[in-house]
């Protein structure tokens, strides 16, 4: 019997949580700094950041250590 698919990845409730709490503590920094539109935009950036190192940490995609690509390759 197969496994239902739901289209909700397994382990992506970790980097969900991680983000709205980054986005959380900029707001909290921004109000802090007197700067609400800033404190979020850092959230942001830092959101971004945590999200590709959470899917990297997670390693879904084996083998893409390639030393012969140097990024020019299509």
């Amino acid at each position: 019997m197969s496994e239902r698919r739901t289209g909700w990845p397994k382990g992506r409730i970790g980097w969900v949580i991680g983000t709205v709490v980054l986005l959380a503590l900029g707001a909290l920094v921004g109000a802090v700094l007197g700067n609400l539109v800033l404190g979020l935009a850092i959230g942001v950036v830092i959101s971004i950041g945590w999200l590709i190192a959470y899917e990297s940490w997670r390693g879904k995609t084996p083998g893409l250590n390639d030393p012969w690509d140097d990024g020019a390759q299509l």
